[in-house]
């Protein structure tokens, strides 16, 4: 049986504000991304993941919608996002749009209208709850509903003198949660993504998906012994997120919006959710993927750079997602600190965990300027655009780095650095939105283009590599064993086809006999094969056929 095209995919997340200015006002736009597809084709990933750049007052830069069926006016028209859709589905190319279900901006008209009174049109479009009489919990305008915190710390129960009630926000009070208990609010909502799909958008990411439904009841949530929340437990603050996450009913809602999606053909629903993968596989259906095509996997934001790593995590997904499941590996986004950072800003380092992950049995998703080695840019709290540092401002940044959270998300999102010239051949405006990084000279995407070497040049041949063998989008993976310490190595098979990749984690070269077999692609220049021998450089690797 084929596998859905969603599996066989490549995924490059843009960052629309950061990628590139046409206009020169110091912010990324559209117009800047289809200035950009020829080397988005070129590069080998055919399928784009957009963020926000529907109306919105930017108080968190997108992800906090006024009108979901208008464009931002920073960004371009209406008419630039269909002729971005055309264009890249004149390359073969697959386009999709970042769509937040849970929250609006509170600059959206049905919020507005909601918060004006306790009995207009919309007064149930959102959570609103009245104050408690207790004084052990007293808020800004008088008793806070309950103890749920949110996301970011601290209660997301915030006051509106209006209906002299509380109204919930998952994440920032800037955006207040939609009640999606209210029949109307998913009609409104489902409609929303048929418009899109009716524009010709392939699918959605879906912001937050697994905090869409909260308790019915509004119960406490049960005291927990973790202060942050993690990758795969996201409890935190001191509190079990029992009522607030991962609920029955959004688990029925995934199949629900799957079927709206399929009213339009194969299409891809991308989940952003927190939890064990046992709870992931609930997003995507229990035994056949009828719900959410595909949901991130962020254990390996944190990932350590190991072959035991690799290989636990390996057999551990391969264990959670069987056919007809396919899970996405992916190392950054707009939330966490860059790949590289992880690993001393090593190149090498960085060739060898695209090459795991273009050639593993998932989805690869790579985040821009990841394909040149980005880095991060360290900037203090007080001067973030980002709204969340400044929730933290009182507590030393670095006490957020040792334990791995990216406050300051302005770090990873500054302009892409496309050469040498002044801002990065990023715009030619005075100042932009962001700094951009002082390392653009030597990180940037002509440099590299220059050398065949470069970690840009080495994630092309990866992918061009992916395109043409069969066994590396939909084969069968089988981890091999009995191989040197520090090296892991799995094969690929699809029918009679066989592809085999080896990769050395340590700085120390290895030797060992191997089955004969050409080398399609080499990461060092010391990997070779002579007759049965395998020689992998420090941090080396291959790709055998």
């Amino acid at each position: 049986m084929t596998a859905p095209c969603h599996h066989k995919i490549t995924i490059y997340q843009i960052y629309p504000r950061s990628f590139y200015d046409s206009n020169n006002d110091g912010i990324g736009d559209l117009k800047g991304i289809l200035q950009k597809l020829d080397y988005l084709h070129e590069l080998g990933f055919e399928t784009l993941w957009i963020s926000p750049f529907f109306s919105s007052p930017q108080a968190d830069f997108g992800y906090d919608i006024s009108n979901y069926t208008d464009i931002a006016p920073e960004y371009g028209k209406m008419e630039d996002a269909l002729q971005l859709i055309e264009e890249i589905h004149k390359r073969g190319m697959k386009i999709v749009f970042d769509m937040v279900m849970n929250h609006t901006s509170d600059q959206h008209a049905w919020f507005k209208e909601s918060r004006s009174s306790r009995d207009n049109p919309k007064a149930d479009w959102y959570l609103w709850r009245d104050p408690l009489p207790s004084l052990l919990r007293r808020g800004a305008g008088g008793e806070v509903p309950n103890n749920w915190k949110s996301m970011t710390g601290g209660s997301g129960w915030h006051y509106a003198e209006e209906r002299d009630q509380y109204y919930w926000s998952s994440f920032l009070p800037m955006k207040p949660d939609l009640n999606y208990r209210n029949p109307e609010v998913k009609k409104a909502m489902l409609n929303i993504v048929r418009f899109w799909l009716g524009k010709g958008v392939d699918g959605f990411r879906l912001d937050i998906f697994n905090v869409i439904y909260k308790d019915a009841e509004f119960r406490d949530n049960p005291f927990a012994f973790q202060l942050a929340p993690t990758e795969t437990n996201p409890s935190g603050f001191f509190q079990e997120a029992k009522y607030t996450l991962n609920q029955s009913e959004s688990f029925t809602f995934a199949k629900e919006l799957r079927a709206v999606c399929d009213e339009f053909g194969e299409k891809m629903l991308l989940g952003e959710i927190s939890g064990d993968r046992e709870t992931t596989r609930k997003f995507l259906g229990e035994e056949t993927n009828d719900g959410l095509t595909h949901a991130f996997d962020f254990d390996m934001l944190t990932f350590k750079f190991t072959a035991e790593y690799f290989g636990d995590l390996i057999k551990k997904i391969e264990a959670n997602y069987p056919d007809p499941f396919m899970p996405i590996y992916v190392f950054g986004n707009h939330d966490r600190r860059r790949s590289i950072n992880r690993i001393g800003e090593d190149q090498q380092k960085a060739k060898l965990i695209h090459t795991l992950q273009m050639t593993v049995r998932g989805v690869p998703c790579i985040y821009y300027g990841e394909e040149i080695g980005m880095t991060n840019l360290k900037q203090s709290f007080a001067a973030a655009l980002d709204p969340i540092p400044h929730k933290f401002k009182f507590i030393p940044p670095i006490f957020f780095d040792m334990i791995g959270l990216t406050i300051n998300r302005d770090e990873v999102r500054t302009p892409m650095q496309w050469d040498g010239t002044r801002n990065a051949g990023f715009s030619f405006a005075e100042k932009t939105w962001l700094p951009v990084h002082e390392n653009y000279r030597e990180i940037n995407v002509a440099a590299e283009s220059e050398d065949e070497n470069s970690l840009l040049n080495t994630i092309c041949a990866l992918a061009k590599i992916r395109q043409t063998e069969k066994s590396l989008q939909e084969g069968t993976l089988e981890i091999l064993e009995g191989l040197p310490s520090g090296v892991l190595g799995y094969a690929r098979k699809l029918g009679n086809e066989k592809i085999v990749i080896l990769l050395n984690f340590e700085e120390k070269e290895k030797q060992f006999e191997f089955e004969n077999a050409e080398c399609i692609l080499k990461l060092s220049p010391k990997d070779q094969t002579k007759n049965k021998a395998i020689y992998l450089g420090g941090f080396g690797g291959m790709i055998l056929k």
